[in-house]
C-alpha cells in the first residue's frame, strides 16, 4: 500500500478556507426548516393554559401535528415580537394561531380540551399551502 501524496501547502491553506466560507455561506442563504408555526398567546396565572400544558404540551412536540407547525409561545400581556405584528384580535388566553409565511392561516380562541383542541388543530392544518400529512391527508 503506497501513502497517498501530500498536499501542497497552497492545497493545506485554500482547504483550511474553504471550510468556514462555505459555513458561513450556507448561514447566511439558510431557510427556515419550517415555514408554519403554532403561536400560543399565553398569560401568567391562565388556567386554562395550566391545563393545556398539562394535557397537551409535553407531547405536543412529539407529534405530527407539532412537526409540521412548531409551538411558539407569546405572552399576551408582554411585546409583540415584531414578526407577528400582523396578528390582531387576540383577546383571551391561551389563544393559538396558526401562521405560516407570515400569514394568519387559523385560530383556535381558547382551549376547549385535549379531544376538541387536536380536531380544531387539524382542521386548521389543512389551511396550510400544500402540506398533506397523515393529520391533513383526506
Amino acid at each position: 500500500m503506497t501513502p497517498s501524496p501530500k498536499p501542497s501547502t497552497a492545497e493545506r491553506r485554500s482547504g483550511r478556507c474553504v471550510a468556514p466560507l462555505a459555513f458561513v455561506l450556507a448561514a447566511l442563504f439558510a431557510q427556515p426548516v419550517w415555514a408554519a408555526e403554532l403561536v400560543m398567546f399565553d398569560a401568567k396565572g391562565c388556567e386554562w393554559c395550566a391545563a393545556w400544558d398539562r394535557e397537551v404540551g409535553a407531547v405536543y412536540p412529539k407529534t405530527a401535528e407539532g412537526s409540521l407547525a412548531p409551538l411558539r409561545r407569546v405572552d399576551l400581556h408582554g411585546a409583540r415580537p415584531r414578526d407577528l405584528q400582523f396578528i390582531t384580535g387576540v383577546v383571551y388566553t391561551p389563544t393559538f394561531v396558526l401562521v405560516e409565511d407570515g400569514a394568519e392561516v387559523g385560530r383556535i380562541a381558547g382551549y376547549p380540551g385535549e379531544g376538541h383542541f387536536w380536531g380544531l388543530l387539524g382542521e386548521a392544518l389543512k389551511n396550510l399551502n400544500g402540506r398533506k400529512t397523515a393529520t391533513t391527508a383526506e
